[in-house]
Parts: structure tokens; C-alpha cells; sequence
């Protein structure tokens, strides 16, 4: 007689789901649509040969092989959280070992970093300079025509710049007036005159004394264009200016000496106390101390740094000494020379914060002719501070005496100095 209850015998109906059965055996697990769907790279689940489990489902952990004890459970290596692969720590998973493992970093591609941080700096440099040289190269006062010069000589090797400091007063007020000395004239004329011949053979700055007693020749005026014929007439060179600005001044030089002259530079007043106030003052040796109440002059000797107000009266002091004129023209040439050494040094070019208010200052400042370039002032700076660095020669131009309170060029030494610089020799003339 059967004991089990009829609804778990073994008929002939067969092992069916939810029903049990009465074979030796445990009745087969049905596999779950999750597990079937496992990747194939990965091992099934259990092993029954392995204690795996049965049919493909995963074995549960235990608490232990002997209760809460030791042989498995949580306290196993089968559980992975000793071994911080709790989330999908296996063969498969998302941790160290399985298929979203991250490989080792790639080292960092140093040549290709520094190839792009130079082409990114070289680009903000050119873009930067090309900026720079179209804003400077607007602020030149481009006012002096040189086409009006009539018969002028033949031009010589290297290049020969007029470089002139004139009295102007135009932007001061009152109070600036008084502060720098300057006076109230009407009108402007030159305080100073300095021939700078550049050349492959050095360089030679070249002072014209504003006493010089010179022939006013033919010349076009600048503003009627009407040709006025010369008449032997002698006078001041600082008279031609006077009298009809920078083209007469440039003709008067020009049929006195012979040289060609290929570009004029201007300053004012106060451009030349602005341009060294904004480069931080020039620092100048000075052999014998002076004082000159018409001036504001009142220097000790020895080195110092003057600012705008005092280089203005230090180059324009000429009552404190014997011989006037010649001292004053030694004195503009040596602090002209420092002032360019000052303005070409590395703490200024390579310092926006100095180069810009300097380039301001100065380019507001000057006059220069239609044909000027940046490229030839620069080469005019460059020049001036060769100069200054004894790589070439300055001088007064020659004088053998004077008539009527005019200073005479001495003509033979004349003559030989401005065939050396129209050859482009070194100059052997020396000047007073």
C-alpha cells in the first residue's frame, strides 16, 4: 500500500513543476531565462563534480561548513568581500581581471605637448608684433617733406640722419613752463643740431653748433612753394630754422657741408622730459658739477640718474661755461647716447610695462619726414647706442675761430670728413 498521498506519487503522469517526485534523485532545476543569458566567455556557474552547484545554478554561500564557524560563508574567498571584488570582482566582471579592466596609463607624449606650446607662443608673439608695429608706426608725425629740398648733393654710401632738439613749447601749460625752465617765446627754434652718420664702419654723431655762422642759400618755402634766390647772406644756423622751418634747415646743412641727409628726426621740450620719465630716468656720469639759474641746472659730480625735468636742463645749459656752445653740444651728445643705451636694454624691450609708455612717449613726440620708417628709427636708436658703447665716434663739427660771434667751420677739415662719410670710411677728423 502507497502511503505518500496521491497528489505526490509516482504515476504515470511524470515529474511535472511544483509537484516533487519520488525518484532517488532531486528533482532537475529548470535553468533561468538570467542565466542563459550569461556571455559565453564565462565559465557556468557551478559544477556539481566541483560542489559548483546543480544544473548550471549558482551554489548560495553559506554561513560556514560547521554553522557561524569556519569553512566558507562570508568569511571565505568565494564571497570577494576580503578581496574588494564584491562587484563583479571574477572572470567576466567589471573589476581588476575581467573585461572592463583599464589597462596602465599611457606615459605623456612630451614632444607633441612641446611642439604645441611652441606654436601656440610663436603665434601670440608674431600677432603681438605685428599689433606693436602698426600701432607705433601710426604715431609718427610723418610732417616734414624732404621733396621740397632743392639741389641737393648726391647721397653717399650709409645713411645719414638730421637729428634735431628744438624749443618747442606746444603742449605745455603754464605751470610745466615754469617747472622745466623753458620760458614763453613765440614760435621755435633749434636748441639743438646733430648730424648721425650709420655706415658699415662704424658709426659717427656729429654736432652742428646752433652758432654756426653759415650761407643761407636758394630754397623753396615750404608753405608758399615759391623759389627764394640766395644772397651770400650769412647768419646763425639756428636762423634757418627760424626762419622757415625743417626744409630750410636740412637745404642750409646740406649746401654748407656737402652731405646728403636722408631722414630728419624732431623732438620737443617736453617729448624729451616725457620720454625719459617713462623709461625710468637715464643714468649719466657727470665730470665737473654746474649750476645755471637760466636753465634750472644744478648738478653735482659724479654718477647719477636724472629724471625728465633734469635731463631737460642738463642738455640745455649753456651760461655755466667758458665756452659755451661746444660744451652744451658735448653734454646733448653724451646724454642722447645714454638715453638710446637706456631705451635698447633688455629691461625695457623685454618689459611691456616700460616699452609701451616709452614707444608712447616718444612717438608722440617726434617729427619725422614722409619717407621715415620704423625700421630706420630703430636703426637710428641702435646707432646712437654704438655710439655711446664706443664702437664708434662722436665729435663737434671742426671749428678755426669765429667772426661776429659765429663759430667758422674749419673748411679743409670739413671737406675731408664729409668725403669719408659719403665713402663710408672711418672718419680720422677730429672736432673740437
Amino acid at each position: 500500500m502507497n502511503e505518500w498521498p496521491e497528489g505526490w506519487s509516482n504515476d504515470s503522469r511524470g515529474d511535472r513543476y511544483g509537484r516533487g517526485s519520488a525518484g532517488a534523485q532531486p528533482e532537475g532545476a529548470r535553468v533561468m531565462r538570467q542565466v542563459r543569458r550569461q556571455e559565453p566567455s564565462a565559465p557556468p556557474y557551478g559544477n556539481p563534480q566541483q560542489g559548483g552547484g546543480y544544473g548550471g545554478v549558482p551554489q548560495q554561500p553559506s554561513y560556514g561548513g560547521d554553522g557561524y564557524g569556519n569553512g566558507g560563508g562570508y568569511d571565505s574567498h568565494d564571497s570577494g568581500y576580503n578581496t574588494g571584488q564584491v562587484y563583479g570582482g571574477g572572470p567576466g566582471g567589471g573589476g581588476p581581471g575581467g573585461q572592463y579592466e583599464r589597462g596602465p596609463r599611457p606615459a605623456p607624449n612630451w614632444r607633441k605637448r612641446i611642439k604645441w606650446t611652441a606654436i601656440v607662443v610663436l603665434s601670440v608673439v608674431i600677432v603681438t608684433s605685428v599689433a606693436t608695429y602698426f600701432w607705433a608706426d601710426s604715431k609718427l608725425h610723418r610732417d616734414v617733406d624732404l621733396s621740397k629740398v632743392i639741389d641737393r648733393p648726391a647721397a653717399g654710401d650709409g645713411t645719414n640722419y638730421l637729428i634735431v632738439g628744438s624749443d618747442s613749447r606746444q603742449g605745455l601749460s603754464a605751470a610745466q613752463k615754469k617747472e622745466l625752465h623753458t620760458g614763453s617765446a613765440e614760435g621755435k627754434r633749434t636748441d639743438s643740431m646733430m648730424i648721425l652718420h650709420v655706415g658699415g664702419n662704424g658709426d659717427t654723431l656729429i654736432s652742428l653748433p646752433r652758432d654756426s655762422d653759415v650761407e643761407i642759400p636758394s630754397y623753396q618755402g615750404s608753405t608758399s612753394g615759391k623759389v627764394y634766390k640766395g644772397t651770400g647772406r650769412h647768419t646763425k644756423l639756428n636762423a634757418a630754422y627760424a626762419e622757415d622751418g625743417p626744409t630750410l634747415l636740412v637745404r642750409t646743412v646740406e649746401y654748407n657741408t656737402g652731405l646728403h641727409i636722408d631722414h630728419y628726426v624732431e623732438i620737443g621740450f617736453a617729448g624729451f622730459a616725457n620720454i625719459v620719465d617713462a623709461v625710468g630716468g637715464v643714468t649719466i656720469d657727470i665730470d665737473k658739477g654746474f649750476k645755471d639759474k637760466y636753465s634750472g641746472a644744478d648738478f653735482k659730480a659724479g654718477k647719477q640718474t636724472l629724471n625728465g625735468e633734469e635731463a631737460l636742463a642738463f642738455v640745455r645749459t649753456r651760461h655755466a661755461f667758458a665756452a659755451s656752445d661746444l660744451q652744451r653740444t658735448k653734454n646733448q651728445q653724451k646724454f642722447l647716447a645714454a638715453l638710446a643705451h637706456q631705451v635698447a636694454t633688455p629691461g625695457t624691450i623685454l618689459n611691456p610695462f616700460k616699452l609701451y609708455p616709452t614707444l608712447g612717449a616718444g612717438l608722440d613726440s617726434l617729427t619725422v619726414d614722409k619717407d621715415m620708417g620704423l625700421w630706420d628709427l630703430g636703426s637710428m636708436f641702435f646707432a646712437m647706442k654704438d655710439v655711446n658703447g664706443g664702437n664708434g665716434v662722436s665729435m663737434n663739427m671742426p671749428i678755426s675761430g669765429s667772426t661776429g660771434g659765429n663759430l667758422v667751420w674749419d673748411k679743409a677739415k670739413v671737406k675731408t670728413l664729409v668725403n669719408e662719410l659719403n665713402n663710408d670710411q672711418t672718419v680720422t677728423v677730429s672736432g673740437n
